[in-house]
């Protein structure tokens, strides 16, 4: 098969990386959404697998047949969402988990919708690539500014990984990060900072829960989680695509399509959203992940093959992953990702005509504010191209004779 040929460690260890940050930064979120909910263990666990193997599917296939990494995660944004309207809201202070599977669901017809007509990659495809760069360079900064403030707390630790990832890119930059993500197992398994507990490989089985559509749960939860999920989500999605320089090879339209129906199909047994990935997303699209752009896919279908593995054995191994030190996980996210950060970086401001306007949208991005329950990403592209339209407009003004 084509995969094994085009596979390398590196590749692989991309993946790893992807699904380690991915799932054990916001997975706590997931919890918190699912218990707002009254979710019982099982049903949790059952959240787990769908997730796990929505995002697996809808990962693998489409990278393996279009043979571009193509990357599907949950909605971080919108379990946040959740996790509050599912507490407040309702006639008797909360939502039942059939209300919430009924807004799951609308929520994914919503989505499907903005596939099938390519309404949001039109819109998309109208941003120029020095605003896309900016708000993808901003979303990560985030990320790589968290693995250096992690020396607060573990300054050994971090500067062990800095030093081996500065080594290993002059000697062997492209298994850089597989020796980064070693050395920082290693030296947390000697320090016994490793808190894995016995844990038992048993098979998660799915709980149906038949959806229930009410008016409250649908405006309370089903349209705020749309919103963010579009803007929080999908937004910075596409822009790591077109970031990276993939913008017109993969379908964004049919992979969007591809999330909804997924989402539609696994909500009775807990997918409340699956979405594009900027994050991850970045980690197997940059030159770490592969030397040649045409094979970075396979380290997409690593990611998505330890999502099933993680659907099918559910918290077994989210208690597993999440047996790595904090630090640990926050340095090789913010050092794996330092060259998509400084490639976004040199195409935002590359251009000076779109200059300003993209660095007003890095700003904006990077700060992490939210308005109206929105976040920075969707703010950050309206400040970029409000700056954008204005500059022009006053440059086509003094222009006139």
């Amino acid at each position: 098969m084509q995969f094994f040929k085009d596979l390398t460690p590196g590749a692989f260890t991309a993946g790893f990386v992807a699904v380690l940050v991915g799932f054990t930064s916001s997975v706590a979120i997931v919890f918190q959404a699912a218990q707002a909910f009254q979710a019982t263990p099982a049903q949790i666990s059952s959240w787990m697998w769908a997730l796990g193997i929505g995002m697996g599917l809808c990962t693998v296939l489409p990278s393996l047949y279009y043979k571009k990494p193509i990357m599907v995660a949950w909605s971080t944004p919108g379990a946040a969402v959740l996790a509050t309207a599912g507490v407040a809201g309702g006639v008797s202070g909360g939502f039942s988990m059939a209300e919430a599977v009924g807004a799951f669901m609308v929520s994914a017809a919503l989505i499907t919708l903005c596939g099938v007509t390519g309404w949001f990659e039109k819109v998309m495809m109208r941003i120029p690539v020095a605003i896309a760069s900016a708000l993808l360079a901003g979303v990560l900064a985030r990320f790589g500014m968290q693995g250096f403030t992690a020396a607060q707390t573990a300054l050994p630790l971090v500067l062990l990984m800095l030093l081996v990832y500065l080594l290993a890119r002059r000697l062997m930059p492209r298994y850089a990060v597989v020796a980064t993500l070693l050395a920082g197992i290693a030296y947390a398994a000697l320090r016994g900072q490793l808190s894995a507990q016995s844990i038992r490989f048993t098979f998660t089985l799915p709980v149906l829960v038949v959806p229930q559509f009410t008016f409250s749960a649908v405006v309370s939860l089903a349209l705020p989680l749309f919103v963010v999920t579009m803007a929080s989500q999908n937004l910075p999605g596409v822009a790591a695509i077109r970031a990276t320089g993939y913008g017109g090879q993969i379908p964004v339209s049919k992979v969007i399509t591809l999330t909804g129906l997924a989402t539609l199909a696994l909500a009775p047994f807990g997918a409340f959203a699956l979405n594009l990935s900027a994050i991850t997303a970045a980690i197997v699209m940059g030159k770490e992940a592969h030397a040649d752009a045409d094979k970075r896919y396979t380290a997409a279908v690593s990611c998505g093959l330890i999502y099933l593995v993680i659907g099918t054995f559910g918290a077994a191994v989210t208690s597993l992953l999440a047996a790595f030190p904090k630090e640990l996980v926050a340095a090789i996210a913010g050092l794996a990702l330092l060259g998509t950060i400084g490639a976004g970086l040199a195409a935002a401001v590359r251009d000076e005509a779109h200059r300003e306007a993209a660095l007003v949208t890095f700003l904006v991005t990077l700060s992490g504010v939210v308005i109206a329950g929105i976040g920075s990403a969707f703010w950050g592209v309206a400040a970029g191209a409000l700056a954008l339209f204005v500059q022009q407009y006053r440059q086509a003004e003094n222009t006139q004779p």
